[in-house]
Formats: C-alpha cells, sequence, structure tokens
C-alpha cells in the first residue's frame, strides 16, 4: 500500500515539474532551457562519486532568459540507509533509520529587479526504523522573495496562499504562514528573507490521502499566485540603481540558504548532487561591508516596511 501511494506522489510531482517549466517557458518564448537527468554513482560531472550514503536519480530543468536571469526546477528521488541530522533533529527516534524521499523544488531567480524571487518546494519523506513500520511525513510550501515589493502584490500572494488552505481548516493558512514567517527570518540580520507565504513540515495530521491532497493544493496554486505579479512587473524600467540593490539583497537569500536552510543542509549532508542543490543561488549577487540602503531612499524604505513578519491581510 506504501509503495503504491509513494508512486501517486511521485507521478504527481514529476507532471508538476513538466506543468511549471512550460508555463515559464509560455511566459517568456525566449528562455534557453537545460535539461539534466542523473543517477547517483553515474560517471557525470556534476554527480558526486557513488560511494555516499545516497542511491536514485533525479532531473533537472534550468532555464535562462528574457524573464529569468536563473531558474531552477529540480525533482529528485533517493533512497539512504541513514537519515541526514538535519532530518532527525526534531525526530531523534528516527535516527539511523533508513529512507526514502522525493520531492520537487523551483527557485526563479528573474532578471528585472521589480520580479520578486520565487522559491516552492514539496516533499515527501519516508523513514523505516529497523524492525519497525515505516513513518511517513510530507513537507513543503511556498514564499516570495521581492526586491521593490507593491501592497497589491503582497495581498495577492497571501489571499492565494489562504486559498490554498481554506479547504483543510480555517486555522492552517495562518499556522502555516506563521511557520513560514518564522523560518524564513534571517536571525543574524533580523529580517525576513521576504514577504513569507506558507511553510509546513513533519505534515502527517491528517491520513495519507489528506496530506496529499493539501500538497497537491499548494503544487497547484503556485503558478497563479506567482505569474499575475510577474506580468505587472516584467515591464518596468530599471536601470544600474534597482540592479545594484537587487544584487545586495540578494545577498541576504544566499547567506539564509547556506546558514539555516534546512533542504541545503539535507542535501549537503547526504552528499547529494552539489549543482542541483546550489541552483538555488542567484547567479549574480554583491557583499560589501556595512552596506545599507541610502537613508530616505525608496529602498530603505522597502526594508523597514516590507522584511518583517506582518498580517498582510488583517486577519481578525
Amino acid at each position: 500500500m506504501m509503495q503504491q501511494q509513494m508512486n501517486h506522489v511521485k507521478e504527481y510531482l514529476m507532471g508538476l515539474q513538466e506543468q511549471w517549466c512550460n508555463t515559464l517557458q509560455a511566459e517568456d518564448p525566449t528562455a534557453k532551457l537545460t535539461e539534466d537527468k542523473w543517477q547517483r554513482g553515474e560517471n557525470h560531472p556534476l554527480t558526486p562519486a557513488g560511494e555516499g550514503t545516497l542511491k536514485g536519480g533525479g532531473r533537472a530543468l534550468v532555464l535562462h532568459g528574457k524573464l529569468l536571469e536563473q531558474g531552477g526546477i529540480n525533482f529528485s528521488h533517493v533512497m539512504g540507509e541513514t537519515l541526514p541530522a538535519s532530518a532527525t533533529a526534531s525526530r531523534p527516534e528516527l535516527t539511523n533509520a533508513c529512507f526514502e524521499a522525493m520531492g520537487i523544488s523551483m527557485v526563479l531567480h528573474p532578471l528585472n529587479p521589480y520580479v520578486p524571487t520565487i522559491h516552492a518546494n514539496l516533499r515527501l519523506f519516508v523513514a523505516t526504523p529497523e524492525g519497525k513500520d515505516p513513518v511517513w511525513w510530507f513537507g513543503g510550501g511556498f514564499d516570495l522573495t521581492p526586491y521593490y515589493p507593491y501592497m497589491d502584490d503582497c495581498i495577492h500572494w497571501h489571499q492565494t496562499a489562504k486559498n490554498v488552505c481554506a479547504p483543510f481548516g480555517k486555522d492552517v493558512y495562518t499556522r502555516y504562514k506563521q511557520w513560514c514567517d518564522d523560518y524564513f527570518f534571517i536571525q543574524h540580520r533580523n529580517e525576513s528573507r521576504g514577504i513569507g507565504g506558507l511553510f509546513f513540515d513533519d505534515l502527517n495530521e491528517w491520513d495519507f490521502e489528506t496530506c496529499f491532497a493539501f500538497i497537491r493544493s499548494v503544487g497547484d496554486h503556485v503558478m497563479s499566485a506567482y505569474l499575475p505579479i510577474v506580468k505587472r512587473r516584467k515591464g518596468l524600467v530599471y536601470g544600474s540603481k534597482e540592479r545594484e540593490f537587487q544584487c545586495f539583497r540578494r545577498g541576504r537569500y544566499v547567506e539564509f540558504n547556506l546558514v539555516y536552510d534546512r533542504g541545503t543542509l539535507f542535501g549537503l549532508q547526504s552528499n547529494g548532487r552539489t549543482e542541483s542543490i546550489l541552483v538555488s543561488l542567484p547567479p549574480q549577487v554583491n557583499w560589501r561591508y556595512g552596506w545599507a540602503p541610502e537613508a530616505g531612499s525608496r529602498e530603505a524604505s522597502n526594508v523597514e516596511k516590507f522584511f518583517k513578519p506582518q498580517d498582510w491581510l488583517k486577519i481578525e
């Protein structure tokens, strides 16, 4: 039974990868697509040596064009003999359990600073402690990192996130929105990475089919949350000032991914495919000692007004 359920999830995630890619190519017909299929242990320059802890494979789709400076949509299905520390931190009873994991992850870094970066992720873990029945859980969500935020974009983004959750309980959006705010907070900067969205992990509070229906709701709403914002902002004219601000703010994105992100840590700790793990990083980024936006500028206002947790929908 478990294997059949996992097959259904895998079929959905692989189809979703294709759907997201096709949608983005339709939005930017000039986009160049690089497809990279990989198997663990293959003699491939981007795949680590086969003696690591993982088996399995995946498919990486990478887009570059007028809209996206770089976008990656990855699917992977891997198996291992021991869960990495990042996956057992909240589940010590699963230490040394063998596991199977599958997931899809998308990170899009647009060229135009007025178009936000988006991250979306859906995953299923199944761990089997020795002599015990398998334990399963889902995780994922989506979040938005604008550089020049607009309030109507923020409201649209969070209204869509609320619509995702509505069929599953009145408090689901509130809980997963709060989880996202807490998770995507850059502690050493005391600021949010972006405007948040939804984040959830260890999801098995409902039966398997209901949990699977929830992640399908998340996955099926990603483009309807993102594309209206893209269409409104992709034609806005920008210059070197806006581009510079975008690159410095991208630095915050990199800091979060390399210091805090569980998916990055899981991939690196399990000796995963490095190129697929780090495709989430932007291709152009700046750091400068003591950098801060000019006082009184729109850029400074963006940071002060938008990059902190808040109730975008004014939920009562």
